[in-house]
């Protein structure tokens, strides 16, 4: 029997990324599965396959016995030695035992079982290449729509965007071409299912990361991300190299580089903060664009006060509090705001500076 295999093997190879071992392994089963269900032979055979001619033959293994009891499984040392008379008891041989109209037979079946053998191959090499991507960036286009999620080829597969992690100000289109973050990928039975962000801070992470050299080689560090999807955002940088400014480079030549990243997030605000180790230092930054006059910090509750020139309290609060609250994620400190009236009214005291100085470390009775 002959099976056109070699040119079938080098396009799934090609195709699917399966390697030619696993399929032939895969035909082999296929093909021994095949030849007992439908001749019904339940001897010990193997499956010899010349992928250098595409023959594929049925080999019968049988134990070398001085009295047969089993024809399906033993041959007479007599017999043996009309094959080869150099066959021993306790010897194997193989004889041929392809049935004439095997081919059409073994073909019907062995398509089901490679067919499937080459999607789990396939699901793995997809799993594996994507379980390395997780907490990654990828671009990917909206492919389609239900009433629960968007659906984004990722190129070898679908992923899916959930309501929860789609940005509010965003209204996804099929073809659209969008950015997201891999959150988790799982195995199924179904093949590996891939769960994808557009809302998730670490996005926006990737993403400076894209746009920052200095950020990519490490010059300059992403320390903390405070993330409202869609509206604003802060992210606080931090850098050893005393000739280098952290927000600078992440601003850009003319604001181009974080005018990239608010593109890209369909015009989210976002705030570049320089990190401190000192928290009344990283407290005033983080409640940048407002000025602050001094930071007293209690760090057994992990909290802070902040005082602020009265024309500064809204723009340090924020619009329905947002700036002090992504002020207060960033840091991971709790902060009370309060204006110079309200400071002055509890006896609070404080410099009157538009500075801040580092040695403005008070604790908090």
């Amino acid at each position: 029997m002959k099976i056109d295999l070699i040119e079938a093997l080098t396009s799934i190879e090609k195709e699917k990324g399966v390697s030619r071992d696993v399929i032939l392994e895969a035909l082999e089963t296929a093909l021994i599965s095949a030849y007992k269900k439908n001749f019904n032979q339940a001897q010990n055979v193997r499956v010899d396959i010349n992928v250098e001619t595409g023959n594929v033959k049925i080999l019968a293994r049988k134990d070398i016995v001085e009295e047969v009891n089993d024809s399906r499984l033993e041959i007479s040392l007599a017999e043996a030695h009309t094959y080869n008379p150099n066959y021993l008891v306790g010897d194997v041989i193989e004889l041929e035992v392809t049935p004439k109209d095997f081919g059409r037979v073994a073909a019907t079946n062995a398509k089901q079982v490679v067919t499937q053998r080459v999607r789990e191959a396939e699901r793995g090499i997809i799993y594996n290449e994507f379980i390395d991507r997780e907490s990654d960036i990828m671009t990917g286009i909206v492919q389609r729509q239900d009433t629960r999620y968007i659906y984004v080829n990722l190129g070898k597969i679908e992923a899916i965007l959930p309501p929860t992690e789609q940005m509010p100000n965003e209204k996804y289109e099929p073809h659209d071409r969008i950015k997201v973050f891999l959150t988790k990928v799982e195995k199924t039975s179904k093949g590996p299912q891939i769960f994808v962000s557009r809302t998730h801070p670490g996005l926006l992470k990737r993403l400076f990361e894209v746009e920052v050299p200095e950020i990519y080689n490490g010059e300059v560090e992403i320390k903390s991300v405070a993330r409202e999807a869609g509206d604003r955002s802060k992210i606080s940088v931090y850098t050893d190299n005393t000739d280098l400014d952290p927000v600078g480079a992440c601003v850009g030549q003319k604001g181009q580089r974080v005018q990239a990243v608010v593109n890209e997030l369909k015009g989210e605000k976002i705030d570049i903060v320089e990190w401190s180790k000192d928290p009344v230092e990283f407290v005033a930054n983080a409640l940048s664009p407002s000025q602050v006059l001094k930071v007293m910090v209690n760090e057994e509750e992990k909290s802070t006060m902040v005082i602020v020139p009265d024309s500064q309290l809204s723009l340090a609060i924020g619009k329905r509090g947002q700036n002090a609250r992504l002020a207060a994620k960033l840091t991971g400190w709790k902060i009370d705001i309060k204006s110079q009236s309200e400071a002055d009214n509890l006896g609070i005291e404080y410099k009157d500076s538009n500075f801040l100085f580092s040695d403005m470390y008070d604790t908090l009775d």
